[in-house]
């Protein structure tokens, strides 16, 4: 088991990490008759696909002996309707000043951002736009 959910009422859950025993609170969101007081269901997605970007990323690099440690990500979820769902992630991704990339290595990286395991994961109806800050 990865992860053990706990409904609290009120349209609140808590997620605890089994092996960690880290904690996640999700709430829904105002416009989902919730009241915004933490990271909604959807709000996660929108965390995996950054840190999954950036984790990719990271491994990739470390291999070059090149840290992309300082980088910095924002994540923008549009919602759709009929059915309510996720229809757009913006991921916009600033690397750390001064990162030394050649062409390749930049097209290496930027494909990972595409094609990470999450990435992969989600359904192709979802718009995903990833723009790299170089």
């Amino acid at each position: 088991m990865t992860t053990e959910i706990v409904y609290k009422g009120e349209l609140r859950c808590d997620a605890t990490h089994v092996r960690s025993k880290t904690l996640i609170t999700t709430d829904a969101p105002v416009d989902n008759k919730g009241k915004g007081a933490a990271f909604s269901p959807s709000d996660l997605l929108a965390v995996a696909l950054g840190t999954c970007i950036i984790t990719t990323i990271g491994i990739k690099t470390e291999e070059w002996e090149n840290s992309f440690e300082g980088t910095h990500l924002e994540v923008v979820k549009t919602m759709a309707q009929e059915p309510r769902r996720v229809g757009q992630l913006q991921v916009d991704i600033y690397p750390p000043e001064g990162i030394q990339l050649d062409d390749k290595q930049r097209k290496i990286v930027e494909n990972i951002a595409h094609t990470c395991p999450v990435a992969k994961s989600l359904h192709p109806e979802l718009k995903q736009i990833v723009t790299f800050h170089w």
